[in-house]
């Protein structure tokens, strides 16, 4: 006797302009409709639909003379997506799928926030707890649960909001606790884009992405998800950005892969001494032959791990596992046949820190916080580089040890 295959399990999230009026209001129905008639396993979480939540905003704050508490505008501003929980749920019971919406004034609501009100953030012990409790054997019957996103309730029962990406985050957590199979974002794009289309002319849909890239996006000011949303990506559940005008939950889009540190850490970067390369000049920067010629070399020779560069000089980060000086005399050879660079200098053994996490471009003066304490203990920063949720350090060899305990620290008390 052949055990009976599981149903597929999946968390899908409309977008408030995947819900911006009553054709796609009922093509997001549609969609949900036919996959559930499949005997897939669907939690649905909805956002406010089309700009609800910006005229309940002007609304609140243009009648209170701006004396509104942040608890009383989250109250006011939920009601966009306990509108269209409401709405979203009857009509899939009108077409013939079973459904239950959460209101987080209901006992078992399962976004159980701190009291962060305007910017909240998820208590995930408990959330994971009240979703396998509440909201797991309704999905297991059949029934489709669907939950406001981007709303949540502390533990006395105050109503918060979840700030940017709130939607994404419920479905993450929805999809963790749960186990389900895959995470789809409904929007109004393909998928995720090589470029923004009210920038660039023609870009291109991305089929994949693993999470720590599509980070490096977000916190560059791409709108496609916030990163504090994706801090609650699960390793293990693929997410896939599809276009709503489809109004098929199968189709194709561009799938997010992985998973990103959680905690702000540091980390040695590159196991072997670092060599720093500095070039200075007159307008070094506007010549790219030499840049290239530079960054070629290095190249040849070994690893390029960083660089930075300004008007009138450019440093050079370079693994030096192996001996360098060749490379230091390649570059110097460039340095001396180009005139619009004067002089190089070098600093040898130094060590490659790497500080990451999520949430590290929003942490107000991290790195004064890890200079001060490396000064105050008496190690010398040779380098400072910045990108993508990283903070990139270069510091003396011998010094890496007592830096990764001092930094750890700093990061631990922040």
């Amino acid at each position: 006797m052949t055990s009976k295959k599981p149903c597929k399990k999946i968390v899908v999230k409309y977008g408030g302009s995947s819900l911006a009026d009553p054709e796609r209001l009922s093509r997001a129905v549609s969609a949900v409709v036919n996959e559930a008639k499949k005997g897939t396993r669907i939690t649905v979480v909805v956002s406010a639909m089309g700009k609800t939540t910006d005229a309940l905003m002007n609304a609140a704050k243009g009648t209170s003379n701006g004396k509104l508490e942040k608890h009383d505008l989250d109250d006011i501003l939920s009601m966009g997506e306990r509108t269209s929980v409401r709405i979203f749920s009857a009509a899939l019971r009108n077409n013939g799928v079973e459904s239950r919406y959460f209101d987080p004034i209901d006992n078992d609501w399962p976004i159980i926030t701190d009291a962060s009100f305007s910017n909240a953030n998820p208590l995930r012990e408990e959330c994971e707890k009240r979703i396998r409790e509440n909201v797991l054997p309704i999905v297991e019957t059949g029934v489709v649960p669907v939950i406001a996103g981007f709303v949540g309730k502390t533990l006395s029962g105050k109503i918060t909001t979840l700030g940017r990406g709130g939607s994404d985050t419920t479905a993450f957590i929805l999809a963790e606790a749960l186990k389900a199979d895959e995470v789809v974002l409904v929007t109004d794009a393909d998928g995720i884009m090589s470029g923004d289309p009210k920038v660039v002319t023609n870009p291109q849909r991305l089929s994949e992405i693993d999470v720590n890239i599509l980070v490096g996006l977000a916190d560059s000011g791409a709108k496609f998800i916030h990163s504090k949303a994706l801090k609650y990506k699960p390793k293990s559940v693929d997410v896939r950005v599809i276009n709503s005008a489809h109004g098929d939950l199968t189709k194709e889009g561009t799938v997010i892969t992985g998973a990103l540190a959680t905690e702000l850490d540091v980390e040695v970067a590159h196991p072997s001494p670092v060599a720093e390369i500095t070039i200075v000049g007159h307008k070094v920067s506007e010549n790219p032959k030499l840049i290239e010629d530079i960054v070629t070399k290095a190249r040849t020779h070994t690893e390029l791990l960083g660089m930075s560069m300004n008007t009138n000089s450019g440093i050079l980060y370079v693994s030096a596992e192996k001996s360098p000086e060749q490379l230091f005399n390649d570059i110097h050879q460039t340095v001396v046949q180009n005139p619009e660079t004067k002089a190089m200098a070098v600093k040898k053994d130094l060590v490659f820190l790497k500080i990451r996490g999520v949430g590290l471009e929003e942490t107000q003066g991290i790195i004064g916080k890890v200079s001060e304490v490396l000064r105050v203990n008496g190690i010398n920063i040779a380098g400072i580089l910045t990108i993508t949720s990283s903070i990139l350090l270069f510091v003396d060899w011998s010094e890496r040890e007592k830096a990764l305990e001092l930094i750890r620290k700093s990061l631990r008390s922040h």
